[in-house]
């Protein structure tokens, strides 16, 4: 995988949404910002951004998915690091804007979008240095690493700050590194192949007895906790943000 050459930072950020944040989790967003915040960052949300333009590009119509790109490359026009809640999305921008832009001509303005983009946990860590998370919350927790985070930093940021929270345990369970199944259009291409999978994947993680499952994705969150439902037996699911916030002293 494609990933950015980050430059240094500054206080100023913008923020992506996504489109999940946009239609079902709103608080993410709200955390993120929050967090943002709290780490001393300004943080900017332009109000035209869309989508990242993964779904086109995953279906391969590269035409439709490059003019979004290049709409987003528009809006966040600048020298700003964009933060997204997302490891997916982030990825979409230094990593899929790589391959469908390799033989265009704005090539290096989009290396340029994706060298500015970071995944929300890789920045506070890597780019803001936060090793640490002040504050306490008890809770057994299992971390789902979402495949698009393989081969990046993120997954060894989420584990420093929440590892960093007082009372708070890190489980281990089988298969870890297993994919959740969701694959975006793969589930609905392949339902019986992606509930399988997912199905695997909550058998690891419930036989720990986790009190709460996390992921730096909302599409794998989305994906599992939609299965555990229908199986009935449901899990309680945040983005791994929810839970950074949860644990701050004055919330």
């Amino acid at each position: 995988m494609a990933v950015p050459t980050h430059r240094p930072v500054g206080k100023d950020v913008f923020f992506m949404m996504t489109c999940l944040c946009d239609a079902f989790y709103a608080d993410v967003a709200r955390a993120a910002v929050e967090i943002l915040e709290h780490a001393g960052c300004r943080v900017h949300v332009p109000e035209d951004q869309t989508c990242c333009g993964q779904p086109p590009f995953n279906g391969g119509d590269f035409k439709t998915s490059r003019e979004i790109a290049r709409h987003t490359a528009k809006v966040f026009a600048g020298d700003w690091p964009i933060i997204v809640p997302s490891g997916s999305c982030a990825a979409m921008h230094f990593h899929g804007n790589s391959l469908q832009f390799e033989d265009e001509s704005d090539r290096e303005e989009m290396t340029a979008l994706g060298n500015r983009t970071w995944e929300l946990f890789d920045f506070l860590v890597h780019g803001l240095g936060l090793t640490k998370w002040e504050g306490k919350l008890e809770k057994r927790v299992a971390i789902h690493h979402a495949c698009h985070t393989r081969g990046t930093k993120t997954g060894e940021a989420i584990k420093t700050l929440l590892g960093s929270v007082d009372g708070l345990e890190l489980l281990d369970f089988g298969q870890g590194e297993q994919c959740c199944g969701f694959g975006g259009t793969f589930s609905v291409t392949f339902p019986t192949i992606s509930a399988g999978m997912g199905t695997l994947k909550l058998d690891h993680v419930l036989a720990q007895q986790p009190d709460i499952l996390v992921s730096a994705d909302m599409s794998c969150l989305m994906h599992l906790s939609g299965l555990a439902e229908k199986q009935q037996r449901p899990i309680l699911h945040q983005h791994a943000v929810q839970l950074l916030r949860a644990a701050m002293p004055s919330v």
